[in-house]
């Protein structure tokens, strides 16, 4: 049976006050909760928090769930899913996490979806039939999916009954994931008119959990918390140096009793190098990360959730949502970038409750990539310049290609998004609804045989359409703004009729060029003010990311209980030291190997000289140097295809800012 409970704005906080039968109500809610855990999932009782989270939903109530990794935050949108009328939208980011959880919910004969890269037109199709018959009870989407016309045109005629938003600390600037994305996550939430809102991490410290609650319009006593001390965890620190460190791993995982593992790295040709080397020395191992292709990362996938005892090398593109239960062990090649990473990946060891073991190798080698990451993602004070003044010479409404606008100011797009997104938040700007520039078709049948399936009025439409589209050798290409206004019609009943022709697969549909409406609300005053202002912001956020680095190293280094100080990062120390990790066995804090003293070497300044010389119009700032000597890509070097010049990222290992003295030096 379908809750039909009162529905809140999913905006606004819903109190928790105590009408008349309210309390009959709520354990009417709890029972059916129970009954509906025990039916679907085969569970005698709920998880610290969950049936709190649930308990809200059904209410009618926003809620937030602040659990570690592992503790089963989806169940808190999944059986819910099971007992409101309508839909339940799944936001994420994490491919892995929609896969895993799909077969997980087929296996338990709950229907669920996703919409992704990864779909071809006959499973997007048989996706959006079944979705429309009302036989998917959970859709997963990434928040790109956002910028679907197509998809938000659906979403309006779709009942949501639940809006669920997972890594929800990506909506945080204070979290260590920001996602411009996210920020508007909750104005969709508005217009496909949500029911509630649900939102989930692992990792929030208490600015991000209060910055959660204020942005997706959840009440304070609606965000459930639940401890972060997990006891089957054991943490252990090695420190290490980069001679030493692929044989204190092999002893390591040579010592230990089998088990299924994971061991994470930094770089690509890091997950690379490692899987060999342990292959090598007969530990069955496989590399994964994001520079695979799809086919690849899935069938690696599949192995390591079949395995008992394979380790899986990966940068931390893997294992985010994986529902494998009995990984016995974590082991960290490389120190991660946060306590927050650090958190959530030790979390996905040991989720069936045996005794798990977190091994970090601490090498003070490792903080020269991280920083340089953090020095590369920042842009240059030029750089925001260009994009402020782009932006302010346009008329009062405008669209730009994200693509075109990063190329032209020299700025990654992610970090372009957040520059983009801060002026809205100043009032600058306000962003509208994304859109295709172009839309292609592929017939695949010929234009009698589609018409003849429509009236004459329907017929004489898509007829006056096909002919306003142009013919490639296979595909015809259509303007829909041309079109609309050739037509008389709106652009909306273009898409409408492409999605129709699409799924019923009278045509192959295919959109690109994104662009991004905005309307300037008000002009700066002093554009030189608003660029400094945009430099020291992003300024302020580079050492806010550095200071994280820094953060790492003293829990390393920290003489107590390592358990306690990372629970206290997040929530509050224990009230006595665990008992189970490496300091509490050995009572001695771990002392990092000095980090190596390296430099450019002098015989290196002739060759900068020569390449300033001949790339002089794209290296015109000690920083743009900088950045291809240390391997940090930008998009005016890919575009001068400088990647591939012989001293990019000849001085990756080398601090950032010893190469960039060294270059002004110079």
């Amino acid at each position: 049976m379908a809750v039909n409970s009162q529905m809140h704005s999913p905006t606004q906080s819903s109190g928790s006050g105590s009408a008349p039968g309210s309390q009959q109500v709520s354990q009417q809610v709890s029972q059916q909760a129970l009954s509906a855990l025990k039916q679907h999932f085969g569970y005698e009782s709920f998880n610290p928090g969950q049936q709190e989270v649930i308990e809200h939903l059904l209410a009618g109530r926003s809620a937030a769930a602040v659990f570690p990794t592992g503790a089963g935050k989806s169940l808190c949108y999944q059986l819910p899913a099971l007992l409101l009328d309508g839909l339940t939208l799944v936001v994420s980011p994490l491919i892995a996490l929609m896969k895993d959880q799909i077969d997980a919910l087929a296996a338990r004969g709950i229907r669920a979806a996703k919409l992704d890269s990864t779909l071809d037109a006959d499973q997007y199709r048989t996706v959006m039939r079944d979705l429309r018959a009302g036989e998917i009870k959970i859709l997963y989407v990434a928040p790109e999916r956002f910028n679907n016309e197509r998809f938000r045109a659906w979403l309006q005629e779709t009942p949501i009954a639940l809006f669920a938003v997972d890594e929800a600390h990506c909506i945080s600037e204070w979290g260590h994931n920001f996602r411009p994305d996210y920020l508007k996550l909750v104005q969709f939430a508005k217009e496909c008119r949500a029911q509630r809102i649900l939102a989930l991490t692992a990792t929030a410290t208490e600015s991000v959990r209060k910055d959660i609650c204020e942005g997706f319009g959840i009440a304070t006593e609606s965000a459930i918390t639940t401890g972060f001390y997990r006891a089957n965890l054991a943490l252990r620190v090695t420190a290490t140096n980069a001679a030493s460190r692929d044989e204190e791993l092999l002893s390591i995982i040579g010592n230990a009793s089998p088990g299924a593992s994971i061991v994470y790295v930094t770089l690509q040709k890091t997950a690379e190098r490692v899987a060999e080397l342990l292959a090598a020395n007969n530990i069955e191992a496989k590399h994964y990360h994001a520079g695979l292709k799809d086919e690849a990362r899935a069938a690696i996938q599949d192995w390591f959730i079949s395995t008992d005892t394979g380790v899986v090398v990966a940068t931390i593109a893997f294992g985010m949502g994986i529902d494998k239960s009995n990984i016995r062990y974590v082991y960290h090649y490389n120190l991660p970038k946060s306590l927050e990473n650090y958190s959530q990946e030790i979390g996905r060891a040991g989720r069936d409750g045996q005794p798990s073991v977190c091994h970090l190798l601490a090498c003070e080698d490792d903080l020269v990539p991280l920083e340089n990451f953090i020095f590369g993602d920042t842009p240059e004070r030029v750089a925001i310049e260009r994009l402020v003044t782009a932006v302010f010479t346009n008329d009062q409404q405008f669209d730009i290609s994200l693509y075109e606008m990063s190329g032209q100011c020299d700025i990654r797009i992610l970090v372009l998004r957040t520059l983009l997104t801060r002026l809205e938040l100043k009032g600058y700007l306000s962003g509208g609804t994304p859109f295709y520039s172009g839309y292609q078709f592929k017939p695949l049948m010929s234009s009698a045989e589609i018409l003849k399936n429509f009236d004459a009025g329907r017929a004489e439409f898509i007829g006056n359409m096909f002919r306003c589209a142009s013919k490639g050798r296979t595909w015809f290409s259509l303007d829909l703004e041309q079109t609309a206004a050739r037509l008389s019609v709106k652009r909306e009943r273009l898409i409408s009729a492409l999605d129709y022709l699409s799924e019923h697969q009278m045509l192959e549909v295919k959109a690109a060029g994104v662009r991004n409406s905005y309307t300037i609300v008000k002009r700066p005053e002093n554009l030189q003010q608003l660029t400094d202002e945009l430099f020291e912001e992003s300024q302020t956020r580079q050492q806010r990311e550095l200071d994280r680095l820094k953060e790492c190293l003293d829990w390393v280094t920290i003489d107590g209980c390592q358990t306690s100080a990372l629970c206290a990062r997040f929530d509050k120390p224990l009230e006595q030291p665990c008992g189970h990790c490496g300091w509490c066995e050995s009572k001695a804090a771990a002392k990092l190997h000095k980090r190596t003293d390296l430099s450019l070497p002098p015989a290196m300044a002739e060759k900068i000289t020569a390449l300033r010389t001949e790339h002089g119009k794209v290296l015109n700032t000690d920083l743009a140097v900088c950045r291809l000597l240390c391997g940090l890509s930008t998009p005016a070097l890919s575009k001068a295809r400088l990647q591939k010049h012989p001293l990019f990222g000849i001085a990756e290992h080398i601090p950032f800012n010893t190469v960039l003295e060294s270059i002004k030096k110079d």
